[in-house]
């Protein structure tokens, strides 16, 4: 196969009008989540998927992490519009703090605008997007782009790839895929559609690069069928609890059909697999008897052996009703030695420590748990190796950009399609904000644009390298130590200052600690001695200073040091940041 795409004619792209088009990756490159990436030519610009992404163990506190689209808010007013190619949340949840900000028209199938909408009907209630409904097969001009939507059969329905006929060529993105034979819903990836493409002359290709380092091809989703009839007939007698994606309807209808076939109900717990169930059954995408589902406030009407309870948290995440379960803190449902919970997920990467204490939770309520990767309790959404080079031979692209991966995942793919043919210099392995300028005939990165992170906690945004991250890991690192110092007018000490420790150590097993602290304070304050009270910022600096010093000697860690001032004429003087006690700032008074 590689002998032959290396002896096929090189083909040649019809001519095209004069001009650059470049292709502006701002997430999804070197991660896995917040997707979304801009082709800009002239003065228009088309932006793919607008996603976010969890955060890792070393951001604490936070929710999760969207694009940063300072690039595209300075040319907002050129963007034509915003196409998402499916339903998960690496690809739209991003949109209810992006579209306030960028307004533009929102591309997508029926199941996805209806997910988004309810993405944003929980966190930008007010917003009032303006939605374009589209359907595989169809093409929809925007400014100099046409794009035909063609469809992908992925682990959520309704997705679409991206054929995108420019100035320039054409630009095809594959989307989330894989080339399941037996899809549930019958909706197959379009193999003519990529490979028509293909034949006309693909000046670029994007292509998914998730299971690139998995030989063959991924698995059918048809295949849990055995698995999920197997889990019923073993336990006829026991309530069966099963987690997995919100998002992955496929799966949720194959559970409710085996139900109907064993004579079971279903109860849906956890806020987004409910939501995603209406919608799909509203707008046909879920297939369910009435008399099959049971609110989870009548389940105690239904025997255990009549039960099928469908939940969140196959990912371990804090609030979903797995890990409720597990902790016995689910309003209704507590687990007990009569229960078997089935996993069907894999943990995603950055999650496996979240799933395994969930897991030992579960057993430690005295049920079973199936979760193993032996027992076929998941299948991926995407494409392994050998269905990458279908793709390759089927699109057969000029230039070539891996990308949603890992860094190592994009390698791994541009060595791919080397070997699938395309030249060596035309397949670019990049990062985020990294420009590629292609013409007809020739491409390369030249430039790189303001692109990263933003981090979401609550509905504070800030970048990711802020100086509040930076506070909340020295903190969880070395700790605290409160000063709290009273002053009289005249700026001397009207009682001895007093100290108190968090995650640092407790002062009072460490006595000569306590005392080495006290007499740095006082001789600061009286060095200062009037100037202590009139220039609080300066009492702080030399506070701080002759605290560190005293911590040094004793041979510990360097905790952030917090001094609180108050001066007896009512003042009270707040410490400063973490990050100035750190020397790297002040916060003004």
């Amino acid at each position: 196969m590689v002998r032959e795409n290396r002896s096929r004619k090189k083909k040649t792209l019809p001519k095209k009008q004069e001009g650059k088009l470049r292709y502006i990756p701002l997430g999804g490159l070197g991660e896995v989540g917040k997707n979304m990436y801009a082709l800009e030519y002239g003065d228009s610009i088309l932006v793919v998927d607008c996603g976010l992404m969890f955060p890792d163990d070393e951001m604490f506190g936070i929710d999760f992490v969207i694009p940063d689209i300072a690039y595209l808010e300075e040319r907002k007013e050129k963007i034509v519009g915003i196409i998402i190619t499916h339903g998960h949340e690496d690809h739209i949840g991003a949109l209810p703090f992006v579209l306030p900000k960028i307004p533009a028209p929102l591309y997508g199938t029926k199941l996805t605008l209806g997910m988004v909408g309810n993405k944003l009907s929980e966190w930008a209630p007010a917003l009032v997007p303006d939605y374009r409904e589209i359907k595989a097969g169809e093409k929809v001009e925007m400014g100099p782009f046409t794009v035909k939507f063609i469809a992908v059969c992925h682990s959520v329905p309704d997705g679409v790839g991206l054929a995108i006929e420019t100035p320039v060529g054409t630009v095809v993105h594959t989307g989330d895929f894989k080339l399941d034979p037996t899809p549930i819903d019958g909706r197959l990836t379009d193999y003519a559609a990529f490979s028509e493409e293909g034949k006309k002359g693909v000046l670029l290709l994007l292509s998914d690069s998730t299971n690139v380092e998995r030989s063959g091809f991924t698995q059918s989703e048809h295949t849990l069928s055995g698995t999920i009839d197997r889990l019923f007939r073993q336990h006829r007698t026991r309530r069966i609890v099963i987690s997995a994606f919100a998002s992955n309807l496929h799966r949720v209808q194959q559970v409710v059909d085996a139900a109907a076939r064993f004579n079971r109900k279903v109860a849906f717990v956890g806020r987004s697999m409910v939501k995603n169930v209406e919608l799909a059954r509203e707008l046909g995408y879920l297939h369910a008897d009435d008399k099959t589902i049971v609110d989870i406030e009548e389940i105690s009407r239904v025997p255990a052996g009549s039960l099928v309870v469908m939940t969140t948290g196959s990912q371990g995440e804090p609030f979903s009703g797995l890990v409720l379960m597990s902790r016995g803190e689910h309003r209704v449902i507590t687990l007990t030695e009569k229960d078997v919970v089935a996993i069907f997920a894999t943990p995603v990467p950055g999650n496996e420590k979240m799933v395994s204490n969930t897991i030992n939770r579960l057993f430690s309520c005295g049920c079973e748990v199936v979760y193993e990767k032996e027992q076929a309790i998941h299948v991926s959404g995407h494409a392994a190796r050998d269905e990458l080079c279908i793709m390759l031979n089927m699109v057969r692209p000029k230039f070539f950009v891996p990308v949603h991966g890992e860094y190592r995942h994009l390698v791994r793919h541009a060595q791919l399609a080397r070997e699938m043919g395309v030249a060596q210099k035309n397949a670019f392995v990049m990062v985020n904000g990294d420009v590629l300028s292609i013409e007809s005939e020739k491409a390369s990165v030249r430039e790189h644009v303001q692109a990263g992170g933003i981090m979401v906690d609550g509905i504070a945004l800030g970048e990711m390298q802020g100086s509040v991250l930076k506070e909340r890991r020295e903190l969880s690192e070395e700790g605290t130590i409160i000063a709290s110092i009273v002053l009289s007018p005249d700026g001397t000490l009207a009682s001895a200052p007093r100290f108190q420790s968090r995650g640092f150590l407790h002062l009072e097993d460490a006595a000569s600690l306590g005392e080495e602290l006290t007499l740095a304070v006082e001789r600061t304050v009286g060095q200062l001695g009037r100037r202590a009270a009139e220039d609080v910022g300066l009492l702080e600096t030399r506070v701080r200073g002759r605290m560190r010093d005293a911590l040094r000697r004793f041979g510990r860690g360097k905790p952030v040091i917090c001094p609180l001032i108050t001066v007896l004429d009512g003042t009270y003087h707040p410490p400063v940041s973490a990050a100035a006690s750190s020397g790297r700032g002040r916060r003004k008074k």
